[in-house]
């Protein structure tokens, strides 16, 4: 018998979005999954269009709510404790998953048994369509988290006995927007390792709502959990030079960092 899927996701304010996100589950190739949504607080139509999808499928998806915005690591460990499935796998409520996206993750746990993490590169998109691709590393080390997260979170699929063995997401505002970078340290802290497939299998929105939130204290945020992987995994004293990168980042005026942005991920030289 194949095995269950939890998809989780916490829910903000993406009422315009959520319909063309969840929809993308729902053609999965790879039919034995369950979505847990949780809205933290959203103030438009959100909660609106999640209740809707719960009617129209009742069995395969569940809706939370908080009282208030509680923020993202709050918000999925909600989910995690709701989630039935041996692998838990990301989505967030304005991007989109390939119909091959869980099916491909499965084939490359089974190939490795071995491996707790699979994720894929991302697609980039705004409202003029696709402009680029996130790059990753095929099998990371823990040497490799000083540079950035090897991951990205919200195309991962890992087993739940990862999330269950570091007792999921650390809440903290230290951690906010680094949620998953941070999780992944705990992680490969505790021996569980991933893996990334070389071919995009989600697109994630890129676009000027998006580059909005990118706060300068999650610049700073990002510096801490630089600081914390290097400290943990007794890396040498150099590797501290990484943990200035996002705060010089965060101090780039915004039109400078957008030029830097796109060209990084589009490919340019």
């Amino acid at each position: 018998m194949s095995k269950l899927i939890s998809v989780i996701m916490g829910i903000y304010n993406c009422g315009n979005t959520l319909a063309e996100a969840l929809d993308s589950i729902i053609a999965q190739t790879y039919e034995n999954w369950e979505i847990i949504m949780c809205d933290d607080g959203s103030s438009d139509n959100t909660l609106e269009v999640a209740q809707n999808y719960v009617n129209g499928f009742p069995d395969k998806i569940r809706l939370l709510k908080n009282d208030k915005n509680m923020g993202l690591n709050f918000t999925l460990n909600k989910c995690l404790k709701e989630a039935k499935g041996f692998y838990i796998a990301r989505m967030d409520g304005d991007d989109i998953s390939y119909p091959e996206r869980f099916s491909e993750e499965l084939k490359l746990f089974e190939v490795n048994p071995e491996i707790s993490i699979v994720s894929s590169p991302m697609e980039l998109f705004d409202e003029e369509g696709v402009w680029g691709r996130t790059s990753v590393k095929v099998s990371p080390q823990k040497r490799d988290f000083v540079k950035s997260t090897q991951f990205c979170h919200a195309a991962c699929m890992v087993k739940k006995e990862a999330y269950d063995a570091v007792g999921g997401y650390s809440v903290d505002k230290k951690l906010l927007r680094v949620e998953d970078y941070h999780l992944w340290i705990k992680m490969y802290q505790k021996g569980y390792i991933g893996m990334n497939i070389e071919k995009p299998l989600y697109k994630m929105r890129d676009d000027r709502n998006a580059q909005a939130r990118r706060k300068f204290r999650y610049r700073l945020n990002e510096a801490y959990v630089k600081h914390y992987a290097i400290k943990h995994f007794g890396l040498p004293i150099q590797n501290y030079i990484y943990c200035l990168k996002p705060i010089i980042l965060g101090l780039t005026p915004s039109f400078i960092y957008k030029i830097l942005h796109r060209r990084k991920n589009s490919g340019e030289n």
